[in-house]
This record gives structure tokens, C-alpha cells and sequence, in this order.
């Protein structure tokens, strides 16, 4: 059965690089003759009908901006069968085939529940964290390392300066990669993950050789996942006798214009999710996996973890010697 119509909507937490996927969607969309809608706030406006339609127009000027022009909003709601009941019964009142979802797990989540009550849907990977498996990268991921490897370049200026160690708390609750690549990319001494055991005595002692062999400063990376890095900070001052200076880089992760890889990665994958769709697709997950565009099921993506990159991790420390 051919589609005529397809709405959009963003879920869970914002990543740079929404509303280049969003713009792709609706150029695509009425490229290809679609009608084209968007959602307000998520699955909350789904379930509350804040359906507008789209056109060129809307989606002007915005492939530079971060965050995104759907908003984004919690919806403890949609967590339950009658909240995901009314989100299907709201498309199809709208006589909308097709919705596309751009966000992170969560996100995707609904969007598989949708896809079992006979909505025809797509998943784009928008989340910083690059925690989606079946894809390389996810949106928004690149533009938050740089954020972070911006911050750590600063912060190398003034802990040189005073000679002293910096402790750099970044987002990544279940999943390292932003600490990773954050770490790898600036030269950081310690990169701190949930995914790999470490004992905080070995970083301590590591701490003070760095000092000892006369290095002016020493950057560790702590990922939110392993533990605050005000507690992680306070424990090493007691081990070491050094007192680290904390920076909790927080929401500022999530802000700022996207890079000009999250920016070509999401265009890609909103032009790929309508042709998909067109093709017959639904219920499927959009990726790229070494460099080329994949669909994947969405219940084997959110029942799926996305492997850790250990070789990544010991080429970080082979060379943060």
C-alpha cells in the first residue's frame, strides 16, 4: 500500500543535527509529493493532536540551528498501552500512513509500539550519546565531542598554568563514547566509562607519577555514568594529596550549531527514511554502518547494546602516557 502522507516528530533528549534531519524530511517528503506534518512535543502533542502541516517554508533557515523546531517533552502517558493506543487512533483520525521519529532508545521504543498497532514508522538515531547499535554514528554525537574536546583545550591553558589536574565530567550514563572520543581526540590521561572496571587507587597513583616525571597538568575524563566527578574528584585528593580542579560540562553538550558531519549524517538519513517508506519499509531503524545507509528492525535495535569500542580505548591508553 503507497503512502501520501508522513508526519515527524523529535523525542527524549534534543541533539544538534534535529533539525537538519527534520528539514531533510519535509524537502524529501514533498519532493517525492508527500503531504507532510509535523508533531509538537514529541509523543505528548501526538497524543494531544499537535499536528501542523509542513512545507518548504517551514523548514527554512534551520539546518544550522541546534535543538530542535519540534520540541521536544517527557510522556509518561505513552509509556502505557492506552497512551500508545491514542498516539496510532490520532494519525490514523488524521489520515496520516507514515510517522518518522527521530530520537534516542526511548524514542524508538514508541515508535516499535506504533509500528504493532499498524503505523507505518521510521526511526532516525538522534541522540549525542552514540548509543543506538546498528549504527556507526548517531546524530548530534559528533557536534557534542567537539564541545567537549573545545572545552578540554581551555581548561589544558589554565590547569597548565597552575600546574594542576582537571577533572572534565561529560553526559553518557550507560555508554562511554563521548568520553572516549572526547578523551582520545585531546590527549586526555585518564578516560573514566561504565563499560570498562577501573580502581579509582591505580588513577590516583597515575595522578601523582604524571606529576612527578614533570608534566605541568593532567586532564581526566569521567563519563556521568561512573559517577559524579565532584565525588570522583574528592576521593582522589584524598589518595593523592593533589586537589584537582571539576568541571561538569552538562547541558552545554547538547547546545550549539551542529557540526558539518552531523549536519550531512542527518540529511542522509531523513531522505533515506522516505525513500524506505516509500519502498514499503516500516517498523525499521535507520543507520549508517561503514558508510553505508542500513535499515535495521527496530526490535532487534532496542533490544540490542551497542558494543563498546575496547580497541578505541586501549589505543587511548597506549598513548596517554
Amino acid at each position: 500500500m503507497s503512502i501520501r502522507s508522513v508526519a515527524v516528530l523529535t523525542s527524549g533528549g534534543d541533539s544538534q543535527g534535529m533539525n537538519a534531519a527534520v528539514r531533510a524530511v519535509v524537502r524529501s517528503a514533498v519532493f517525492y509529493g508527500l503531504d507532510v506534518f509535523g508533531v509538537q512535543r514529541g509523543y505528548k502533542g501526538l497524543i494531544q493532536n499537535e499536528i501542523r502541516h509542513m512545507d518548504l517554508r517551514s523548514v527554512g533557515d534551520i539546518i544550522q540551528r541546534g535543538g530542535t523546531i519540534l520540541q521536544s517533552a517527557r510522556c509518561l502517558e505513552f509509556l502505557t498501552p492506552e497512551g500508545q493506543q491514542q498516539g496510532a487512533n490520532v494519525l490514523k483520525d488524521r489520515g496520516i500512513d507514515a510517522l518518522i521519529v527521530i530520537g534516542g532508545d526511548g524514542s524508538y521504543q514508541g515508535a516499535e509500539k506504533l509500528h504493532h498497532l499498524g503505523i507505518r514508522t521510521m526511526g532516525l538515531p538522534g541522540t549525542i550519546d552514540n548509543d543506538i547499535s546498528f549504527t556507526d554514528r548517531t546524530i548530534g554525537f559528533d557536534t557534542a565531542v567537539s564541545i567537549v574536546v573545545d572545552a578540554i583545550n581551555k581548561l589544558r591553558d589554565t590547569m597548565s598554568s597552575h600546574e594542576r589536574a582537571s577533572i572534565v565530567e561529560v553526559m553518557g550514563r550507560h555508554c562511554g563514547d563521548i568520553a572516549l572520543h572526547a578523551g582520545l581526540a585531546s590527549g586526555a590521561e585518564t578516560i573514566l566509562v561504565p563499560e570498562v572496571p577501573f580502581e579509582l587507587k591505580e588513577v590516583a597513583n597515575r595522578l601523582k607519577e604524571n606529576f612527578q616525571k614533570g608534566k605541568r597538568h593532567s586532564i581526566i575524563i569521567v563519563a556521568e555514568g561512573v559517577g559524579s566527578g565532584n565525588d570522583i574528584g574528592n576521593q582522589l585528593q584524598e589518595m593523592s594529596g593533589l586537589e584537582p580542579r571539576v568541571t561538569v560540562l552538562g547541558h552545554i553538550q547538547r547546545g550549539g550549531s551542529p557540526t558539518h558531519n552531523d549536519r550531512i549524517l542527518a540529511s542522509q538519513l531523513g531522505d533515506f527514511a522516505i525513500r524506505k517508506l516509500l519502498e514499503g519499509e516500516s517498523g525499521k531503524a535507520c543507520g549508517i554502518l561503514k558508510g553505508e545507509l542500513t535499515t535495521t528492525d527496530l526490535t532487534t535495535v532496542v533490544t540490542s547494546k551497542k558494543a563498546f569500542d575496547m580497541d578505541l580505548y586501549q589505543l587511548a591508553l597506549r598513548l596517554s602516557q
